[in-house]
């Protein structure tokens, strides 16, 4: 029977929009060691995941919106579960934890713990606001980090240094709904004997000598330090209520029914996708099970100590083998991204610049896998012009090109292997081996980069072998030559694919390679003879240069299009302008005369308008909205006097005003009757 690989990346909050940091540190790597593992064919493979939808940063944003909690993690859900699928984070199920089986599922591990001893209740002081006439949950507290400073640090945790902390401990605390300082008032919660798992834990973690050190030392230390018990309830209205009658009114803390997320989850996998509610046990349950955790380093102390103790107290599940965290992604000069300071490249931003490839590309070659990487737009150049597109689109383009044009896009017969072909195939071999023990050690960059040196070797190869001058004077020598070429892109697109899912699923399709009949990656190096003799599909430039991005978020200078609309209520308004300032502006009326898909964006139309004697053609991210066909004819606003710009490849004219409803999607205006082609808007 298979082994098991229960993959997990950490529950997305879902109080905001993903960023790239969030791509680079928990969800990237665990697609593609899924991806990875999927290919090997030596193991059962699951990767779980769902968003967080509990916990005092649902409730306050909620109510800095004036709306129930219920419907932000409505519209955030949506956005989270596109944005993954957009970028080829592929899940065998995605989940909430505001549904009725997570609920039952974290009731149920509370009182395990309860009945063992392992929960008990205590009369604590907390911190209380006279004025909103509540209790504060610890990030409804802000104040100064005793530690490093930072006076922005939450009553959990210091996102400065990343210190675990409670309200007590800040300095200057205050109420982060009306700004007033608290009181200390009494009141009972129930806390998590964490102290008692002490031992456990460290002959656990000792045992880990495997981990990152990063991961391991980080949780050693915490235990070094001394392990208190942990309040794991609150007093809020939203998240999953503590199943005891005298608790009414309190819920579980959300980092204690969080990671049981991955229990539930999983318990939905199997009943939606399999029809067996008992399916989940066993992965939960056999010790056998290799289960992955995921994460960012801000996470470490959750899931590599009071995770595995909730796990040793509830007594049967399977422990963590592995908590591959990731340190932080931060912009060029150390800005952290975040989703709370409005400062990140936003992944709704970056895929109306940039197909998901490149960015994927770019993220695994500069992964913060052992220290903070920094990353800006022109690590992304450099990285897509210098690298993916002269080596490895280089060596696509060559080799299949060369088909087209020698060989009317017919694969040479298989061919006896010359001196160099052999020593290239054991040079092939060589490095497969290194790039798989590389992804079974969670070295993502070294993995990326041994398949890149494979497409060098391509490159290399083709340069020896000059099948351009030879297909006159020795054709033989020239069909042996792209025979090989091809098996080595064969190789190169098993290896990339859980970098490139997009494109390399491209280059099977142009090769006729089934993907359901790939080779086992450990054995891509070896040759196909099958693909002899086959046609070629016609072929594209995978990986063209990028140009200089436009309209791209990028770090503070300029908040996410998705979060201005979706924190509007709480931002100042822009400065106040005059008529004069007004009058630079050309709006004009347009009639739309034709629409059409964007050829290398799917966010993206591109239409044809009239705007009075002048045809101009404008691009516009609307095609989640609208379909092309049922456009031509309305009547749109347009700014006439934009500058031009080149969006992924087509220039636009101007712009089309619009509006934004509360999902983020574009709403376009039209006037309440029709008006001739460029009538002043004023």
């Amino acid at each position: 029977m298979a082994r098991k690989v229960l993959i997990t990346s950490a529950l997305p909050y879902a109080n905001g929009p993903l960023h790239l940091g969030h791509l680079a540190g928990a969800y990237l790597p665990a697609d593609i060691y899924t991806r990875f593992k999927r290919l090997q064919k030596k193991e059962e493979v699951i990767h779980i995941c769902g968003t967080d939808e509990h916990g005092a940063a649902i409730t306050i944003r909620a109510e800095r919106e004036g709306i129930p909690p219920k419907s932000l993690v409505d519209r955030y859900h949506k956005i989270i579960r596109k944005d993954f699928e957009d970028f080829g984070i592929a899940f065998d199920h995605f989940s909430r934890t505001s549904r009725p089986i997570h609920h039952e599922t974290s009731q149920k591990f509370f009182l395990n713990l309860y009945e063992k001893g392992d929960i008990i209740p205590r009369t604590v002081t907390q911190l209380y606001c006279p004025r909103d006439q509540l209790f504060l949950p610890d990030r409804y507290v802000e104040g100064t980090c005793p530690y490093c400073g930072y006076d922005q640090a939450r009553g959990d945790q210091c996102e400065q240094c990343g210190r675990w902390l409670e309200p007590f401990q800040l300095k200057a605390p205050r109420c982060v709904i009306c700004g007033t300082r608290p009181e200390p008032r009494e009141t009972t919660h129930y806390y998590f004997r964490l102290s008692a798992y002490a031992e456990p834990l460290r002959k656990w973690l000792q045992e880990k000598t495997h981990w990152r050190a990063s991961v391991r030392n980080t949780a050693l230390g915490w235990i070094q330090e001394g392990l208190k018990d942990r309040p794991i309830t609150r007093d809020l209205s939203w998240g999953v209520p503590v199943p005891l009658p005298e608790a009414r009114g309190k819920v579980l803390y959300v980092w204690f029914d969080a990671p049981i997320g991955y229990v539930s989850a999983t318990r939905e996998w199997g009943m939606e996708h399999h029809g067996d509610p008992d399916l989940w046990k066993t992965w939960w349950l056999d010790k056998e099970t290799r289960l992955v955790h995921f994460i960012g380093k801000d996470n470490i102390v959750f899931h590599a100590i009071v995770w595995p103790a909730m796990l040793m107290a509830h007594g049967d599940y399977v422990l963590p083998s592995d908590i591959p965290a990731n340190q932080f992604l931060v912009f060029r000069g150390g800005e952290k991204f975040s989703t709370s300071r409005g400062t990140a490249i936003w992944l709704r931003d970056a895929l109306e610049q940039f197909p998901a490839d490149f960015w994927r590309y770019a993220l695994a070659a500069n992964l913060p896998e052992t220290k903070d990487a920094e990353f800006d737009l022109e690590e992304l150049r450099r990285r897509v012009n210098h690298e993916l597109a002269d080596t490895l689109g280089n060596f696509v383009q060559r080799s299949l090109g060369f088909l087209h044009r020698f060989r009317e896009g017919r694969i040479p017969p298989p061919a006896e292997w010359g001196g160099e072909e052999v020593a290239l195939l054991r040079r092939l071999e060589e490095l497969g081996g290194k790039i798989e023990a590389a992804l079974e050690e969670f070295r993502f960059r070294d993995a990326l980069h041994g398949v890149m040196e494979v497409a060098r070797e391509g490159n290399r190869y083709l340069d020896r072998k000059e099948p351009w001058r030879t297909r006159k004077t020795e054709p033989g020598e020239t069909d042996r030559t792209l025979y090989t070429a091809v098996q080595v892109l064969r190789a190169i697109s098993v290896w990339m694919h859980p970098f490139l899912p997009h494109t390399t699923a491209e280059i099977w399709d142009w090769l006729g390679m089934d993907p359901h009949k790939l080779p086992p990656y450990g054995e891509a190096s070896i040759p196909d003879p099958s693909l002899g003799g086959r046609t070629l599909k016609p072929i594209r430039v995978l990986y063209p240069k990028v140009e200089a991005p436009v309209d791209i978020a990028t770090g503070s200078e300029k908040a996410s299009r998705e979060t201005t609309v979706m924190e509007e209520e709480t931002m100042e308004h822009k400065p106040q302008i005059t008529i004069e300032d007004f009058a630079r502006l050309e709006i004009r009326i347009g009639t739309i005369q034709e629409a059409s898909r964007h050829p290398n964006a799917d966010r993206l139309l591109v239409l044809k308008v009239d705007i009075g004697g002048e045809i101009r053609q404008l691009v516009a991210g609307i095609a989640r909205q609208y379909a092309p066909e049922e456009l031509v004819g309305k009547q749109v606003p347009v700014l006439v006097n934009l500058k031009p710009a080149r969006l992924r490849g087509v220039e636009s004219q101007g712009m089309i005003l619009a509006a934004t409803d509360p999902e983020g999607g574009a709403v376009l205006l039209h006037p309440d009757r029709v008006l001739p082609p460029g009538s002043e808007v004023r």
